[in-house]
């Protein structure tokens, strides 16, 4: 099974939430930091504290460093420090990744290149610490796969090394404009920083934004530095196994009461043309008490587009409905044979645990049935049986 983590980020992510939220769900504070002194750079540590938001225990992590305020680094310090570590190959990868979209997001505010970027908070030690945290930490707990929720946008100003800013904070709003990052509604937000750069950056770089089918095993969360009053400032996350989604087809469907039946059939061909995996007509009452019919058709999202755009031409409708649908579906297969009759074709039908059904194809019997001069349900027998014997 693929292990997942899902961020549901109801009052943001920053590195350290993060950080508190690996650690509250199982890795340990200090294998973590013994894989960290790989970075190579003295002057921090790592510390797990068990505290409580709201009414909610979290993890709260700090990295609390020797030497304060701590020297600017642009992005190649930042990434020599990254490079010059003995961190896996892949941790390095996804961390030089993080730091790479964030000089982007800040050249781009700034109007200079990212290399000339004097990264201020993000270029501290704790900053590194928390990335690279984030890399290792999400290795540690075997994720294989990173989701996130929407993030919220926060309100008020926030104090920085270029003076007060807007929330969210211009490089944060950057990068969710450079990853397209969902962003929830405004209307409950508090009125303080609730995504900070380094927590839009790991989670736009390292997971997607969606949330996933999955088996929850642990529900862990990590402390945000402020403590409002009546609010579980944390980050929570969702740790367990994906569950395997049913397959998702969409539903598109009209009504219609002013059309010559005789369009019908025609329409039918056309849907099955532009990828219809199925359509069917069904009888209606509608308004003033006329009979009407509806036309529904199932198909996968790709063929939306061509569907609609088939029952808005070809017929009097001047609408279509669309909505998601899931199916639970056999293992299935076609199998193609030489019968005693000739070339014939059924499908395979297999469930768990039972044995193989099958069906035999119409158009492929038919034509056994015109050739032999044989009864149509005839050929069906024979061509049902001679299957199975084949498939055992």
């Amino acid at each position: 099974m693929v292990r997942v983590a899902y961020l549901d980020c109801f009052s943001g992510i920053s590195g350290d939430m993060l950080l508190g939220a690996l650690i509250d769900a199982g890795v340990d504070a200090d294998a973590l930091s013994g894989e960290l002194r790989k970075l190579s750079v003295e002057g921090w540590s790592l510390r797990a504290e068990s505290v409580k938001r709201g009414r909610i225990a979290a993890t709260l992590a700090h990295v609390d460093l020797a030497e304060a305020p701590q020297p600017h680094r642009k992005l190649p310090d930042v990434l020599s420090i990254i490079d010059g570590s003995s961190l896996a190959a892949e941790d390095r990868a996804r961390a030089t990744e993080v730091f790479r979209r964030l000089a982007e997001a800040e050249a781009r505010v700034h109007g200079v290149t990212p290399e000339q970027i004097d990264f201020h908070e993000v270029g501290a030690l704790d900053a590194i610490v928390d990335v690279c945290g984030a890399v290792v930490g999400l290795r540690m707990l075997g994720i294989e796969r990173l989701y996130c929720s929407a993030l919220p946008a926060g309100a008020g100003t926030v104090r920085s090394a270029h003076g007060e800013l807007p929330v969210p904070a211009p490089a944060t709003l950057e990068i969710m404009a450079m990853a397209n990052a969902p962003m929830s509604a405004s209307g409950g937000d508090r009125p303080m920083e609730m995504v900070t750069p380094t927590g839009a950056a790991i989670v736009t770089t390292l997971a997607a934004f969606e949330r996933p089918a999955m088996h929850v095993e642990r529900v862990a969360y990590g402390a945000g530095g402020r403590d409002p009053e009546g609010w579980p400032n944390a980050l929570r996350l969702w740790v367990g196994e994906a569950a395997e989604a049913r397959p998702s087809m969409l539903l598109i469907e009209t009504n219609i009461d002013d059309m010559n039946p005789e369009i019908y059939g025609y329409v039918q061909e056309k849907l099955f043309a532009a990828g219809a995996a199925d359509a069917w007509f069904q009888p209606v009452q509608m308004k003033k008490n006329r009979p009407g019919v509806m036309v529904s058709v199932l198909c996968a999202a790709e063929h939306e587009d061509a569907i609609a755009a088939v029952l808005l031409r070809e017929t009097s409708t001047l609408g279509v409905r669309v909505s998601a649908v899931s199916r639970h579906e056999a293992q299935r297969e076609v199998l193609e044979f030489e019968s005693s009759l000739g070339p014939a074709a059924v499908k395979v039908k297999r469930l768990p645990g039972e044995a193989p059904r099958v069906a035999p194809e119409y158009e492929a019997c038919r034509r056994l049935a015109e050739a032999r001069g044989m009864a149509l349900a005839e050929v069906y027998r024979v061509v049902e049986r001679e299957a199975l014997a084949r498939i055992g």
